[in-house]
This record gives C-alpha cells, sequence and structure tokens, in this order.
C-alpha cells in the first residue's frame, strides 16, 4: 500500500540528508520525495511517498519524530488531504500530429508551454490517475523527455 507523509523540518543544511538516510539506512524504500521552503522560510516541507503495511508506516513516522530538526510527521490517509503532481513531457511532433497531441491537451486541460519545428514541452498538474490517463494516451507518440515532480499533498 503506498502512504503519503508530509514531514515539516528546519531549512537547514544537512536535514534533507539526515531524512534520506534514516529511509535508507532502515531499508525503507522512496517512490517520490519532493522538498522545498514553505510560507516561512525558516522550514522545509519534505513530502514522501513509500510502500508498506501499517506496521512500516508506523515504523517510519516514529523514526522520523526521533530526527532532529523534523518539527511534525503527518500519515495522510486517503481522502484526508489533497494531492497534486506536475509532469513536463517533451514530444517530437511535425505538422502531422501536432492537432492530435493539441487535442488530446485541452481534454486533460494541460498546456503546452514550448513549441519548435519538431517537438513541443507539454505541462501537466493532476493526481495520480489523470497523470497516467494521459501518459498513456501519449505513449504512441515520441516521447522524448520525461520530467515528474513527485507528489504534493496538503491536509484539507
Amino acid at each position: 500500500m503506498r502512504h503519503t507523509i508530509s514531514v515539516l523540518v528546519d531549512n537547514k543544511f544537512g536535514v534533507l540528508a539526515r531524512v534520506a538516510g534514516m529511509f535508507s539506512g532502515r531499508g525503507f524504500n522512496i517512490d517520490t520525495l519532493n522538498v522545498a521552503p514553505t510560507q516561512d522560510p525558516t522550514l522545509s516541507r519534505i513530502t514522501a511517498v513509500v510502500k508498506g503495511d501499517d506496521t512500516t508506516l508506523d515504523q517510519i513516522t516514529k523514526q522520523l519524530r526521533k530526527l532532529i530538526n523534523v518539527i511534525e510527521v503527518k500519515d495522510f490517509s486517503q481522502g484526508q488531504s489533497v494531492d497534486r503532481e506536475m509532469v513536463l513531457i517533451k514530444l517530437g511532433a511535425d505538422s502531422g500530429n501536432r492537432s492530435e497531441i493539441m487535442q488530446i491537451c485541452d481534454i486533460f486541460r494541460a498546456k503546452i508551454i514550448n513549441v519548435t519545428a519538431d517537438s513541443v514541452v507539454i505541462e501537466i498538474t493532476g493526481d495520480d490517475g489523470k497523470i497516467n490517463a494521459f501518459l498513456e494516451l501519449l505513449a504512441p507518440f515520441d516521447i522524448q523527455e520525461l520530467a515528474r515532480t513527485g507528489k504534493l499533498a496538503m491536509a484539507r
């Protein structure tokens, strides 16, 4: 089962390394990891998506709370949070397939943010289901590059 964990930490050098080290040192794999400062520049929020059962999740949260510079740890169960992910996709595109790509983008409310003679760069934001469905429709096209932010989550 996938769990989304939000960790509020001091925005200091080495904190991310300690948090990531805790995961790897105990054999926990991180599916996605996102880190950025909050509205308070002295704090950062780490959002991690991990796989495991409830026992594993309990162990992760307890270990995180023991770390220096960790202020708060939240486990977001399904329905308790709002989450989004952003993806940038570079597709090979010519005059023959550009209109089809634009139609798919319109359906998913994705934005074309760069166009060249032989490619387009698309930005899409949404939950896992929306992102995966969009990528599935784009699979037949020439995906040249893809970058995903990982999940961001906030309590409702």
